[in-house]
């Protein structure tokens, strides 16, 4: 089992054959993003998927209820991809190759590298385009 004091980075760090198994996969829920002040965020650590700290405050990732009775407009949620295949933290050109393929049809994405998956937040409207770009990269 792989613990926190790990220090070699698991995974694949060739180009092809990452692209060749990206698997990706949709997250049913939207996210948003949040920005809030560093005095703020330890309340709602518990709920984030992701959280960065930056020199003006914290950004944190979390899952949007569509069922909740806060609306959001449709342009702030976010669709949360990620890429099955287990790529190396020192892999080269992946998620360039992803952001290019995505680029190219006009959809924006956040990339997130955690230790063993990419994840790719793309508008929640584009999903289904975007999950398209990504399969025709993988082919």
């Amino acid at each position: 089992m792989t613990t926190a004091a790990t220090t070699a980075h698991p995974g694949g760090t060739d180009l092809r054959a990452l692209l060749a198994g990206l698997n990706p996969r949709l997250h049913p829920a939207p996210c948003r993003f949040l920005f809030v002040a560093h005095d703020q965020a330890a309340a709602r650590i518990p709920e984030a998927l992701m959280m960065f700290r930056e020199d003006e405050g914290v950004t944190l990732i979390v899952d949007h209820d569509l069922e909740g009775g806060e609306v959001v407009a449709d342009r702030l949620l976010w669709a949360q991809i990620t890429l099955g295949v287990e790529s190396s933290l020192d892999a080269v050109g992946m998620m360039a190759a992803v952001s290019a393929a995505l680029a190219a049809r006009g959809i924006s994405c956040n990339p997130v590298s955690a230790f063993l998956h990419d994840h790719v937040f793309v508008p929640w409207n584009r999903r289904e385009d975007a999950l398209a770009a990504l399969a025709h990269l993988s082919s």
